[in-house]
């Protein structure tokens, strides 16, 4: 969709998504990271503490956020017909 003056607006662009999506991407991806490690208990892996799942979970978190609000912006250009 156009305005009057010609320019492609998209109002969602990919890095305000991720930037919007990051702490529920950062969380999700140190729980998920701290449930690995449980289960690696079984492997003979050491145990990880939840600070250092929490701090895995904020790098990884870039990252994920941003592959999450890639995600949204085709499902939003979608709905919108622009795909």
């Amino acid at each position: 969709m156009t305005r009057e003056g010609g320019t492609d607006e998209r109002p969602w662009p990919v890095w305000k998504l991720a930037v919007l999506l990051y702490p529920l991407a950062a969380g999700a991806v140190a729980i998920n990271v701290f449930m690995l490690a449980l289960m690696g208990r079984a492997l003979g892996i050491p145990d990880l503490s939840p600070v250092a799942s929490v701090l895995l979970g904020l790098a990884l978190g870039v990252p994920a956020a941003w592959a999450t609000g890639r995600w949204v912006r085709r499902l939003m250009d979608e709905a919108d017909g622009r795909r």
